[in-house]
């Protein structure tokens, strides 16, 4: 199966998603993480922000999941996925009976708040165009399979700067 983390960035998708690959392997599970930074930096750094190479990317992250799938893998994917129709290209491609989106809802005034990699201070400053959250959407999942609210899962602290 493949366990899809969606969500805004900074929302915890790597944080769930790494915690989440720590337990299978610990379990003895043939486990692949893939996560949305690692691929942009590697099989689609050839690709902008646009929605058609957006789609272009979540393409190729479902595609390798499914191969991964199909060969005794579980694959855990913390990619942003911004829009509906991503998710459900993802969901095609890996086979509904497959794929589990996990939806990590988190008010956007939090995640700018977290912005461990100042990307959203970026974005504003205009130095990042297209980026979700400030200047391009981002489309709450219609029905995923979890809802993890994580605004009430990280200690207060952590947002202090």
């Amino acid at each position: 199966m493949t366990i899809w983390f969606t969500g805004l960035p900074a929302a915890g998708k790597t944080t769930l998603a790494k915690t989440l690959y720590e337990m299978f392997k610990t379990n003895g599970n043939k486990v692949i993480w893939l996560d949305g930074d690692e691929i942009r930096q590697t099989i689609s750094k050839d690709l902008g922000f646009t929605k058609k190479d957006r789609i272009e990317n979540i393409k190729r992250i479902a595609y390798l999941a499914q191969k991964l799938n199909e060969n005794g893998a579980f694959v855990i994917v913390s990619a942003i996925t911004p829009c509906e129709e991503m998710r459900q290209i993802a969901r095609k491609i890996i086979g509904n009976d497959r794929y589990i989106e996990i939806y990590v809802k988190c008010p956007l005034e939090i995640c700018k708040k977290r912005d461990p990699k100042g990307l959203y201070k970026k974005a504003e400053k205009g130095e990042i165009k297209n980026f979700t959250g400030v200047g391009d959407a981002y489309e709450e999942p219609k029905r995923p399979d979890v809802v993890v609210e994580t605004v009430f899962l990280i200690p207060s602290n952590v947002l202090i700067k």
